[in-house]
Protein backbone atom coordinates (compact mmCIF):
# COMPACT_ATOMS: atom_id res chain seq x y z
CA UNK A 1 0.00 0.00 0.00
CA UNK A 2 2.74 2.43 0.99
CA UNK A 3 4.61 1.54 -2.18
CA UNK A 4 1.56 2.48 -4.25
CA UNK A 5 1.33 5.86 -2.52
CA UNK A 6 5.01 6.53 -3.12
CA UNK A 7 4.71 5.51 -6.78
CA UNK A 8 1.79 7.87 -7.32
CA UNK A 9 3.57 10.71 -5.57
CA UNK A 10 6.58 10.14 -7.79
CA UNK A 11 4.36 10.19 -10.92
CA UNK A 12 2.94 13.56 -9.88
CA UNK A 13 6.37 15.02 -9.22
CA UNK A 14 7.79 13.78 -12.52
CA UNK A 15 4.80 15.03 -14.48
CA UNK A 16 4.91 18.45 -12.84
CA UNK A 17 8.61 18.77 -13.66
CA UNK A 18 7.96 17.94 -17.34
CA UNK A 19 4.90 20.21 -17.42
CA UNK A 20 6.87 23.14 -16.05
CA UNK A 21 9.47 22.74 -18.78
CA UNK A 22 6.81 22.67 -21.54
CA UNK A 23 4.62 25.46 -20.20
CA UNK A 24 7.38 27.83 -19.10
CA UNK A 25 8.88 27.74 -22.60
CA UNK A 26 5.56 29.21 -23.82
CA UNK A 27 5.48 31.84 -21.09
CA UNK A 28 2.69 29.95 -19.32
CA UNK A 29 2.24 28.36 -15.89
CA UNK A 30 1.28 24.74 -15.20
CA UNK A 31 -2.18 23.79 -14.00
CA UNK A 32 -0.88 23.20 -10.47
CA UNK A 33 1.00 26.49 -10.38
CA UNK A 34 -2.19 28.29 -11.38
CA UNK A 35 -4.19 26.60 -8.63
CA UNK A 36 -1.53 27.48 -6.07
CA UNK A 37 -1.98 31.19 -6.91
CA UNK A 38 -5.78 30.98 -6.77
CA UNK A 39 -6.13 29.25 -3.42
CA UNK A 40 -4.98 30.17 0.06
CA UNK A 41 -1.74 28.35 0.87
CA UNK A 42 -2.16 24.65 1.55
CA UNK A 43 -5.97 24.61 1.31
CA UNK A 44 -6.53 22.99 -2.08
CA UNK A 45 -7.74 19.36 -1.92
CA UNK A 46 -7.56 17.53 -5.23
CA UNK A 47 -10.20 15.01 -6.25
CA UNK A 48 -10.08 12.15 -8.76
CA UNK A 49 -6.34 12.66 -9.24
CA UNK A 50 -5.65 9.39 -11.04
CA UNK A 51 -8.81 8.90 -13.10
CA UNK A 52 -7.87 7.13 -16.33
CA UNK A 53 -8.94 8.10 -19.85
CA UNK A 54 -12.00 6.49 -21.39
CA UNK A 55 -11.66 3.21 -23.29
CA UNK A 56 -10.08 3.51 -26.71
CA UNK A 57 -7.47 6.07 -25.64
CA UNK A 58 -3.92 4.92 -24.94
CA UNK A 59 -3.16 4.94 -21.21
CA UNK A 60 0.11 5.67 -19.44
CA UNK A 61 1.39 7.57 -16.46
CA UNK A 62 1.52 10.57 -18.80
CA UNK A 63 -2.30 10.49 -19.00
CA UNK A 64 -3.03 10.51 -15.28
CA UNK A 65 -6.10 12.50 -14.36
CA UNK A 66 -7.14 12.68 -18.02
CA UNK A 67 -5.74 16.19 -18.43
CA UNK A 68 -7.65 18.12 -15.77
CA UNK A 69 -7.10 18.83 -12.08
CA UNK A 70 -10.26 19.34 -10.01
CA UNK A 71 -10.89 20.03 -6.34
CA UNK A 72 -11.90 22.36 -3.54
CA UNK A 73 -10.05 24.88 -1.43
CA UNK A 74 -10.37 28.29 0.18
CA UNK A 75 -9.96 31.75 -1.28
CA UNK A 76 -9.58 34.32 1.51
CA UNK A 77 -11.31 31.82 3.76
CA UNK A 78 -14.22 31.24 1.37
CA UNK A 79 -14.89 27.72 0.04
CA UNK A 80 -14.37 27.57 -3.74
CA UNK A 81 -14.37 24.70 -6.23
CA UNK A 82 -12.06 24.83 -9.24
CA UNK A 83 -10.78 22.92 -12.24
CA UNK A 84 -7.57 23.52 -14.15
CA UNK A 85 -7.01 21.97 -17.56
CA UNK A 86 -3.53 20.58 -18.19
CA UNK A 87 -2.40 21.37 -21.74
CA UNK A 88 0.59 19.03 -21.36
CA UNK A 89 -1.78 16.01 -21.33
CA UNK A 90 -3.29 15.47 -24.77
CA UNK A 91 -3.36 19.23 -25.33
CA UNK A 92 -5.86 19.58 -22.48
CA UNK A 93 -8.46 18.03 -24.78
CA UNK A 94 -11.76 17.15 -23.18
CA UNK A 95 -12.80 13.52 -23.19
CA UNK A 96 -15.46 11.63 -21.29
CA UNK A 97 -13.59 11.27 -17.99
CA UNK A 98 -12.12 14.78 -18.24
CA UNK A 99 -15.63 16.18 -18.70
CA UNK A 100 -17.11 14.06 -15.91
CA UNK A 101 -14.51 15.39 -13.47
CA UNK A 102 -15.47 18.98 -14.29
CA UNK A 103 -19.18 18.17 -14.10
CA UNK A 104 -18.70 16.49 -10.73
CA UNK A 105 -17.25 19.57 -9.06
CA UNK A 106 -19.86 21.80 -10.73
CA UNK A 107 -22.61 19.69 -9.20
CA UNK A 108 -20.91 19.59 -5.80
CA UNK A 109 -20.46 23.36 -5.84
CA UNK A 110 -24.14 23.89 -6.67
CA UNK A 111 -25.23 21.51 -3.92
CA UNK A 112 -22.97 23.18 -1.35
CA UNK A 113 -23.47 26.79 -2.51
CA UNK A 114 -19.85 27.52 -3.46
CA UNK A 115 -18.40 29.51 -6.40
CA UNK A 116 -16.72 27.67 -9.28
CA UNK A 117 -13.55 28.87 -11.02
CA UNK A 118 -12.45 27.27 -14.29
CA UNK A 119 -8.85 27.66 -15.47
CA UNK A 120 -9.07 26.76 -19.14
CA UNK A 121 -6.20 25.70 -21.38
CA UNK A 122 -7.52 23.20 -23.91
CA UNK A 123 -7.47 22.32 -27.56
CA UNK A 124 -11.15 21.43 -27.39
CA UNK A 125 -13.02 18.16 -27.79
CA UNK A 126 -10.91 14.99 -27.90
CA UNK A 127 -11.46 13.76 -31.44
CA UNK A 128 -10.63 10.13 -30.64
CA UNK A 129 -13.60 9.90 -28.27
CA UNK A 130 -16.16 11.23 -30.73
CA UNK A 131 -19.66 11.76 -29.40
CA UNK A 132 -18.59 10.84 -25.85
CA UNK A 133 -16.58 14.05 -25.75
CA UNK A 134 -19.48 16.10 -27.06
CA UNK A 135 -21.80 14.53 -24.50
CA UNK A 136 -19.41 15.51 -21.71
CA UNK A 137 -19.46 19.10 -22.93
CA UNK A 138 -23.25 19.07 -22.96
CA UNK A 139 -23.36 18.03 -19.29
CA UNK A 140 -20.97 20.86 -18.38
CA UNK A 141 -23.05 23.42 -20.29
CA UNK A 142 -26.25 22.24 -18.59
CA UNK A 143 -24.59 22.59 -15.21
CA UNK A 144 -23.50 26.12 -16.16
CA UNK A 145 -27.11 27.04 -16.85
CA UNK A 146 -28.47 25.31 -13.73
CA UNK A 147 -25.92 27.15 -11.57
CA UNK A 148 -26.48 30.54 -13.21
CA UNK A 149 -27.72 33.06 -10.66
CA UNK A 150 -27.26 30.56 -7.83
CA UNK A 151 -23.46 30.40 -7.45
CA UNK A 152 -20.85 32.70 -9.05
CA UNK A 153 -19.08 31.08 -12.01
CA UNK A 154 -15.78 32.47 -13.26
CA UNK A 155 -13.76 31.39 -16.31
CA UNK A 156 -10.08 32.19 -16.77
CA UNK A 157 -8.76 31.57 -20.28
CA UNK A 158 -5.05 30.78 -20.04
CA UNK A 159 -4.44 29.18 -23.43
CA UNK A 160 -6.72 28.12 -26.27
CA UNK A 161 -10.46 27.61 -25.89
CA UNK A 162 -11.64 26.39 -29.27
CA UNK A 163 -14.87 25.16 -30.83
CA UNK A 164 -17.62 24.12 -28.47
CA UNK A 165 -15.27 24.68 -25.53
CA UNK A 166 -15.99 28.42 -25.69
CA UNK A 167 -19.61 28.00 -24.68
CA UNK A 168 -18.95 27.07 -21.06
CA UNK A 169 -17.02 30.34 -20.45
CA UNK A 170 -19.71 32.25 -22.35
CA UNK A 171 -22.34 30.86 -19.96
CA UNK A 172 -20.41 31.86 -16.84
CA UNK A 173 -20.64 35.20 -15.07
CA UNK A 174 -17.16 36.54 -15.83
CA UNK A 175 -14.42 35.73 -18.33
CA UNK A 176 -10.76 36.63 -17.68
CA UNK A 177 -8.16 36.49 -20.46
CA UNK A 178 -4.44 37.13 -20.77
CA UNK A 179 -2.71 39.15 -23.45
CA UNK A 180 -0.88 37.17 -26.16
CA UNK A 181 -1.31 33.73 -24.52
CA UNK A 182 -5.08 33.12 -24.42
CA UNK A 183 -7.46 32.65 -27.36
CA UNK A 184 -11.15 31.95 -27.87
CA UNK A 185 -12.78 31.11 -31.19
CA UNK A 186 -15.40 28.79 -32.63
CA UNK A 187 -13.45 28.18 -35.83
CA UNK A 188 -9.69 28.57 -36.00
CA UNK A 189 -7.51 30.38 -38.53
CA UNK A 190 -7.17 27.26 -40.75
CA UNK A 191 -10.94 26.90 -41.11
CA UNK A 192 -11.34 30.62 -41.79
CA UNK A 193 -8.70 30.35 -44.51
CA UNK A 194 -10.32 27.30 -46.07
CA UNK A 195 -13.90 28.55 -46.02
CA UNK A 196 -13.48 32.30 -46.53
CA UNK A 197 -9.96 32.46 -47.96
CA UNK A 198 -8.99 35.00 -45.32
CA UNK A 199 -5.60 35.00 -43.63
CA UNK A 200 -5.92 35.65 -39.92
CA UNK A 201 -3.71 35.01 -36.90
CA UNK A 202 -4.77 33.46 -33.60
CA UNK A 203 -4.36 36.82 -31.88
CA UNK A 204 -6.35 38.87 -34.40
CA UNK A 205 -9.09 36.23 -34.59
CA UNK A 206 -9.69 35.49 -30.95
CA UNK A 207 -6.99 37.00 -28.74
CA UNK A 208 -7.60 38.63 -25.40
CA UNK A 209 -7.57 42.15 -26.78
CA UNK A 210 -10.18 41.26 -29.41
CA UNK A 211 -12.58 39.82 -26.86
CA UNK A 212 -11.98 42.52 -24.24
CA UNK A 213 -12.39 45.46 -26.65
CA UNK A 214 -14.45 44.35 -29.65
CA UNK A 215 -16.62 41.31 -28.99
CA UNK A 216 -17.22 41.92 -25.29
CA UNK A 217 -16.80 38.19 -24.55
CA UNK A 218 -14.11 38.87 -21.92
CA UNK A 219 -14.77 41.20 -19.00
CA UNK A 220 -11.14 41.31 -17.83
CA UNK A 221 -7.77 41.34 -19.61
CA UNK A 222 -4.37 41.08 -17.93
CA UNK A 223 -0.81 40.96 -19.21
CA UNK A 224 0.11 37.74 -17.42
CA UNK A 225 -1.45 34.73 -15.74
CA UNK A 226 -0.45 35.62 -12.21
CA UNK A 227 -2.19 39.00 -12.28
CA UNK A 228 -5.27 37.50 -13.92
CA UNK A 229 -5.63 34.86 -11.21
CA UNK A 230 -4.94 37.36 -8.43
CA UNK A 231 -7.73 39.50 -9.91
CA UNK A 232 -10.08 36.50 -9.61
CA UNK A 233 -9.26 36.39 -5.91
CA UNK A 234 -10.08 40.11 -5.70
CA UNK A 235 -13.37 39.68 -7.55
CA UNK A 236 -14.45 36.88 -5.21
CA UNK A 237 -13.89 39.20 -2.24
CA UNK A 238 -16.85 41.33 -3.42
CA UNK A 239 -19.25 38.43 -3.96
CA UNK A 240 -21.36 36.19 -1.77
CA UNK A 241 -20.79 32.44 -2.16
CA UNK A 242 -24.35 31.98 -3.42
CA UNK A 243 -27.61 33.83 -3.96
CA UNK A 244 -28.81 33.17 -0.39
CA UNK A 245 -25.70 34.33 1.44
CA UNK A 246 -25.33 37.90 2.70
CA UNK A 247 -22.85 40.16 0.95
CA UNK A 248 -19.34 40.31 2.43
CA UNK A 249 -18.59 43.41 4.53
CA UNK A 250 -15.18 45.01 5.02
CA UNK A 251 -15.02 46.48 8.52
CA UNK A 252 -11.99 48.71 8.09
CA UNK A 253 -12.61 51.17 5.27
CA UNK A 254 -11.60 54.70 4.37
CA UNK A 255 -13.00 57.30 1.99
CA UNK A 256 -11.87 60.63 0.59
CA UNK A 257 -13.49 62.92 3.15
CA UNK A 258 -11.34 65.85 2.03
CA UNK A 259 -12.45 65.47 -1.60
CA UNK A 260 -16.23 65.61 -1.09
CA UNK A 261 -16.31 69.38 -1.67
CA UNK A 262 -14.57 68.82 -5.02
CA UNK A 263 -17.80 67.26 -6.28
CA UNK A 264 -19.36 70.74 -6.36
CA UNK A 265 -16.97 71.72 -9.17
CA UNK A 266 -16.30 68.48 -11.09
CA UNK A 267 -19.19 68.79 -13.56
CA UNK A 268 -18.46 71.59 -16.08
CA UNK A 269 -21.02 74.37 -16.50
CA UNK A 270 -20.82 73.91 -20.26
CA UNK A 271 -23.12 70.93 -20.86
CA UNK A 272 -21.09 69.91 -23.91
CA UNK A 273 -17.80 69.71 -22.06
CA UNK A 274 -16.72 66.18 -21.04
CA UNK A 275 -15.36 65.05 -17.69
CA UNK A 276 -14.13 61.79 -16.14
CA UNK A 277 -16.96 59.92 -14.42
CA UNK A 278 -14.48 57.61 -12.65
CA UNK A 279 -13.19 60.60 -10.67
CA UNK A 280 -16.68 60.98 -9.20
CA UNK A 281 -16.98 57.24 -8.52
CA UNK A 282 -13.64 57.19 -6.71
CA UNK A 283 -14.63 60.11 -4.48
CA UNK A 284 -18.04 58.67 -3.62
CA UNK A 285 -16.97 55.10 -2.93
CA UNK A 286 -14.67 53.71 -0.26
CA UNK A 287 -11.02 54.44 -1.05
CA UNK A 288 -9.56 52.25 -3.83
CA UNK A 289 -12.60 49.95 -3.80
CA UNK A 290 -13.89 50.43 -7.36
CA UNK A 291 -13.24 47.27 -9.38
CA UNK A 292 -14.23 48.00 -12.97
CA UNK A 293 -15.87 45.31 -15.11
CA UNK A 294 -15.59 45.36 -18.93
CA UNK A 295 -13.19 48.30 -18.75
CA UNK A 296 -12.14 48.08 -22.40
CA UNK A 297 -15.54 47.40 -23.98
CA UNK A 298 -18.28 49.98 -24.66
CA UNK A 299 -16.42 52.68 -22.75
CA UNK A 300 -19.36 55.09 -22.95
CA UNK A 301 -20.85 53.15 -20.02
CA UNK A 302 -18.82 52.35 -16.90
CA UNK A 303 -19.83 49.41 -14.72
CA UNK A 304 -18.14 47.75 -11.79
CA UNK A 305 -18.21 46.63 -8.18
CA UNK A 306 -17.32 48.94 -5.31
CA UNK A 307 -17.82 49.31 -1.59
CA UNK A 308 -19.79 51.94 0.29
CA UNK A 309 -19.17 51.88 4.05
CA UNK A 310 -17.54 48.49 3.53
CA UNK A 311 -20.56 46.99 1.74
CA UNK A 312 -20.53 45.75 -1.87
CA UNK A 313 -22.58 47.67 -4.42
CA UNK A 314 -22.76 47.65 -8.21
CA UNK A 315 -22.11 50.90 -10.08
CA UNK A 316 -23.56 51.79 -13.49
CA UNK A 317 -22.47 55.17 -14.84
CA UNK A 318 -22.56 57.05 -18.14
CA UNK A 319 -19.11 58.20 -19.30
CA UNK A 320 -19.24 61.75 -20.78
CA UNK A 321 -15.68 61.35 -22.10
CA UNK A 322 -16.76 58.70 -24.64
CA UNK A 323 -19.51 59.35 -27.20
CA UNK A 324 -20.78 62.06 -24.83
CA UNK A 325 -22.10 59.30 -22.57
CA UNK A 326 -24.77 58.21 -25.04
CA UNK A 327 -26.16 54.69 -24.89
CA UNK A 328 -25.55 52.48 -27.91
CA UNK A 329 -25.88 48.78 -28.71
CA UNK A 330 -22.73 47.62 -26.92
CA UNK A 331 -23.27 49.82 -23.86
CA UNK A 332 -26.84 48.59 -23.52
CA UNK A 333 -25.82 44.93 -23.62
CA UNK A 334 -22.90 45.55 -21.26
CA UNK A 335 -25.11 47.36 -18.77
CA UNK A 336 -27.94 44.82 -18.96
CA UNK A 337 -25.59 41.91 -18.33
CA UNK A 338 -24.07 43.63 -15.29
CA UNK A 339 -27.42 44.67 -13.82
CA UNK A 340 -28.74 41.11 -14.19
CA UNK A 341 -25.65 39.75 -12.43
CA UNK A 342 -26.01 42.17 -9.52
CA UNK A 343 -29.68 41.40 -9.16
CA UNK A 344 -28.95 37.65 -9.12
CA UNK A 345 -26.67 38.01 -6.10
CA UNK A 346 -28.59 40.73 -4.26
CA UNK A 347 -25.99 43.43 -4.92
CA UNK A 348 -27.56 46.93 -4.62
CA UNK A 349 -27.19 49.23 -7.60
CA UNK A 350 -26.00 52.83 -7.82
CA UNK A 351 -26.71 54.59 -11.11
CA UNK A 352 -24.79 57.78 -11.92
CA UNK A 353 -26.53 59.41 -14.86
CA UNK A 354 -25.36 61.88 -17.46
CA UNK A 355 -26.90 60.72 -20.72
CA UNK A 356 -28.02 62.84 -23.68
CA UNK A 357 -29.86 59.93 -25.31
CA UNK A 358 -29.23 56.93 -27.51
CA UNK A 359 -26.52 57.15 -30.15
CA UNK A 360 -28.18 58.07 -33.47
CA UNK A 361 -27.28 56.63 -36.85
CA UNK A 362 -28.19 54.17 -39.56
CA UNK A 363 -25.69 51.61 -38.31
CA UNK A 364 -27.19 51.62 -34.82
CA UNK A 365 -30.77 51.38 -36.07
CA UNK A 366 -30.07 48.63 -38.60
CA UNK A 367 -28.19 46.58 -36.01
CA UNK A 368 -31.06 46.70 -33.57
CA UNK A 369 -30.40 49.47 -31.06
CA UNK A 370 -34.11 49.32 -30.19
CA UNK A 371 -33.91 45.63 -29.26
CA UNK A 372 -30.58 45.95 -27.49
CA UNK A 373 -31.57 49.14 -25.65
CA UNK A 374 -34.65 47.27 -24.43
CA UNK A 375 -32.34 44.77 -22.72
CA UNK A 376 -31.01 47.44 -20.39
CA UNK A 377 -34.53 48.75 -19.79
CA UNK A 378 -35.76 45.23 -19.04
CA UNK A 379 -32.83 44.56 -16.68
CA UNK A 380 -33.48 47.66 -14.58
CA UNK A 381 -37.25 47.14 -14.51
CA UNK A 382 -36.85 43.49 -13.54
CA UNK A 383 -34.21 44.03 -10.85
CA UNK A 384 -35.55 43.81 -7.30
CA UNK A 385 -32.38 44.94 -5.49
CA UNK A 386 -32.14 48.43 -3.98
CA UNK A 387 -31.62 50.98 -6.76
CA UNK A 388 -30.46 54.55 -6.21
CA UNK A 389 -30.06 56.92 -9.15
CA UNK A 390 -28.20 60.23 -9.08
CA UNK A 391 -28.65 62.49 -12.11
CA UNK A 392 -25.48 64.53 -12.46
CA UNK A 393 -26.18 66.49 -15.61
CA UNK A 394 -28.06 65.43 -18.78
CA UNK A 395 -31.01 63.07 -18.60
CA UNK A 396 -32.94 63.17 -21.84
CA UNK A 397 -35.65 61.18 -23.57
CA UNK A 398 -35.74 57.41 -23.65
CA UNK A 399 -32.32 57.23 -22.05
CA UNK A 400 -33.73 58.99 -18.97
CA UNK A 401 -36.35 56.28 -18.70
CA UNK A 402 -33.91 53.42 -19.28
CA UNK A 403 -31.39 54.52 -16.63
CA UNK A 404 -33.54 53.40 -13.69
CA UNK A 405 -35.96 56.31 -13.61
CA UNK A 406 -38.58 56.65 -10.86
CA UNK A 407 -41.38 54.95 -12.73
CA UNK A 408 -39.28 52.00 -13.88
CA UNK A 409 -38.66 51.07 -10.25
CA UNK A 410 -35.93 53.36 -8.97
CA UNK A 411 -36.15 53.43 -5.17
CA UNK A 412 -34.43 56.76 -4.59
CA UNK A 413 -33.85 59.18 -7.45
CA UNK A 414 -31.66 62.15 -6.62
CA UNK A 415 -30.33 64.99 -8.77
CA UNK A 416 -27.57 67.56 -8.61
CA UNK A 417 -28.47 71.21 -9.32
CA UNK A 418 -26.61 70.84 -12.64
CA UNK A 419 -29.13 68.22 -13.81
CA UNK A 420 -31.31 68.82 -16.86
CA UNK A 421 -34.24 66.41 -17.22
CA UNK A 422 -36.40 66.60 -20.33
CA UNK A 423 -37.61 64.88 -23.47
CA UNK A 424 -34.61 66.29 -25.32
CA UNK A 425 -31.85 68.88 -24.96
CA UNK A 426 -32.85 72.57 -24.87
CA UNK A 427 -31.27 73.43 -28.24
CA UNK A 428 -33.03 70.59 -30.07
CA UNK A 429 -36.33 71.21 -28.32
CA UNK A 430 -36.36 74.91 -29.18
CA UNK A 431 -35.63 74.17 -32.86
CA UNK A 432 -38.75 72.02 -33.02
CA UNK A 433 -41.18 73.79 -30.70
CA UNK A 434 -40.27 77.32 -31.71
CA UNK A 435 -39.33 76.86 -35.35
CA UNK A 436 -41.89 79.41 -36.64
CA UNK A 437 -40.84 82.12 -34.19
CA UNK A 438 -37.19 81.54 -35.07
CA UNK A 439 -37.91 81.63 -38.79
CA UNK A 440 -39.75 84.98 -38.48
CA UNK A 441 -37.39 86.58 -35.96
CA UNK A 442 -35.26 89.58 -36.85
CA UNK A 443 -32.46 88.23 -34.66
CA UNK A 444 -32.93 84.43 -34.55
CA UNK A 445 -29.66 83.89 -32.65
CA UNK A 446 -30.67 86.15 -29.78
CA UNK A 447 -34.20 84.71 -29.72
CA UNK A 448 -32.87 81.16 -29.67
CA UNK A 449 -30.58 81.93 -26.73
CA UNK A 450 -33.54 83.44 -24.85
CA UNK A 451 -35.78 80.44 -25.60
CA UNK A 452 -33.08 77.94 -24.63
CA UNK A 453 -32.65 79.68 -21.26
CA UNK A 454 -36.40 79.67 -20.74
CA UNK A 455 -36.57 75.94 -21.58
CA UNK A 456 -33.79 75.17 -19.10
CA UNK A 457 -35.41 77.24 -16.36
CA UNK A 458 -39.02 76.13 -16.83
CA UNK A 459 -38.85 72.58 -18.21
CA UNK A 460 -35.44 70.92 -17.84
CA UNK A 461 -34.89 72.29 -14.33
CA UNK A 462 -34.37 69.48 -11.74
CA UNK A 463 -36.41 71.41 -9.16
CA UNK A 464 -39.39 71.16 -11.50
CA UNK A 465 -38.92 67.37 -11.64
CA UNK A 466 -38.72 67.35 -7.83
CA UNK A 467 -41.98 69.29 -7.56
CA UNK A 468 -43.67 66.74 -9.83
CA UNK A 469 -42.45 63.84 -7.68
CA UNK A 470 -40.13 62.37 -10.32
CA UNK A 471 -37.04 63.27 -8.32
CA UNK A 472 -36.97 62.61 -4.60
CA UNK A 473 -34.50 65.35 -3.81
CA UNK A 474 -32.15 67.83 -5.43
CA UNK A 475 -28.94 67.66 -3.41
CA UNK A 476 -25.62 69.44 -3.20
CA UNK A 477 -22.96 67.26 -4.87
CA UNK A 478 -20.79 67.32 -1.73
CA UNK A 479 -23.65 65.67 0.20
CA UNK A 480 -23.93 62.76 -2.20
CA UNK A 481 -21.96 60.14 -0.29
CA UNK A 482 -23.85 60.71 2.96
CA UNK A 483 -27.15 60.64 1.08
CA UNK A 484 -26.18 57.35 -0.59
CA UNK A 485 -25.16 55.77 2.71
CA UNK A 486 -28.50 56.76 4.21
CA UNK A 487 -30.50 55.60 1.18
CA UNK A 488 -28.90 52.15 1.05
CA UNK A 489 -29.35 51.77 4.82
CA UNK A 490 -33.07 52.44 4.45
CA UNK A 491 -33.31 50.04 1.51
CA UNK A 492 -31.44 47.21 3.26
CA UNK A 493 -34.75 45.61 4.25
CA UNK A 494 -36.35 45.99 0.82
CA UNK A 495 -38.59 43.12 -0.24
CA UNK A 496 -40.26 43.03 -3.62
CA UNK A 497 -42.32 40.11 -4.87
CA UNK A 498 -42.77 39.45 -8.56
CA UNK A 499 -46.04 38.12 -10.04
CA UNK A 500 -46.10 34.34 -10.37
CA UNK A 501 -44.68 33.25 -13.72
CA UNK A 502 -42.19 30.80 -15.14
CA UNK A 503 -39.90 33.60 -16.34
CA UNK A 504 -40.09 36.76 -18.38
CA UNK A 505 -39.08 37.04 -22.02
CA UNK A 506 -36.10 39.41 -22.11
CA UNK A 507 -35.60 40.86 -25.64
CA UNK A 508 -32.56 38.79 -26.52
Amino acid sequence: MEETFNTRKQILQEHEKKAQHKQHLKGKLTARERLSILFDDGTFEEMATFNSPYEGVSKSSEMYGDGVIVGQGFVQGKSVFAFAQDFTVQGGSLGKIHGEKIAKIQEMALKLGSPVVGLLDSGGARIQEGVQSLSAYARIFRNNVRSSGVIPQISVILGPAAGGAVYSPALTDFVFMTNKTSFMFLTGPDVVKEVLNEDVTLESLGGGQVHAEKSGVAQFLYDDEEHAILAVRKLLSYLPSNNYESLPVVKNFEFFQSKQEMLNKLVPEDSNQPYEIKDIIDILMDKDSFFEVHENFAKNLVVGLARLEGKTIGVVANQPKVLAGTLDIDASVKGARFVRFCDSYNIPLLILEDVPGFLPGVNQEHNGVIRHGAKLLYAFCDATVPKVTVILRKSYGGAYIVMSSKNTGGDFNLAWPSAAIAVMGPEGAVKIVNRRELADAEDPVALKAELVKKYRDEIANPFIAEEKGLIDEVINPSETRSKLVRAFQILSTKQLYRPSRKHGNIPL
